[in-house]
């Protein structure tokens, strides 16, 4: 099957190939149009820019919606991931994810230094795909407690079983 976005990919329009050959279509040919072209006029899938089948809604980025719309939201490294991607694609006003600006970071550097669309799809596989096997391995490692540890016994409690001990 086609699937057709802007030229010049960023974050969503890197990721989400990486996502339609690696869980969805992997198959998939790639077409990069002009930004203003007509979205009637193309022939496939369409993702990622004005009028697309598959685009932002709300505060979802197009990899989340491909995520929700094709069942794939029960992978919770994808969804992990689809957070990172969100952050790095949409920075948000107020909190990101830090490894959003690595992400960021690196795909602003293919933009600048890989002028072809397709090779630039060729050499971000291998950085979502292990974008793919750091979520997993954060997935499984237990969340740290958040804040201090909170004592078991009151301070008057512990001083009372320290003067004790001392005795």
């Amino acid at each position: 099957m086609r699937w057709i976005s802007r030229r010049n990919i960023h974050v969503d329009r890197t990721s989400c190939p990486w996502l339609i050959r690696k869980f969805i279509d992997p198959q998939a040919e790639f077409v990069f149009v002009d930004a203003d072209s007509a979205i009637a006029d193309l022939k496939g899938h369409t993702f990622d820019m004005r009028g697309a089948e598959y685009a932002h809604e709300g505060d979802k980025c197009t990899f989340q919606v491909m995520l929700a719309r094709h069942d794939l939201s029960n992978d919770p490294a994808l969804v992990e991931m689809g957070r990172i991607v969100l952050d790095a694609d949409v920075p948000p006003s107020r909190t990101r994810r830090p490894e959003s600006g690595g992400l960021d970071a690196l795909i602003r550097g293919f933009q600048l230094s890989v002028p072809d669309d397709h090779e630039k799809l060729v050499l971000t596989r291998p950085l979502y795909d292990a974008l793919y096997a750091y979520c997993q391995a954060k997935i499984a490692e237990p969340r740290p407690r958040q804040g201090a540890p909170r004592p078991r016994l009151r301070y008057t409690r512990r001083a009372e079983t320290h003067l004790v001990d001392e005795r």
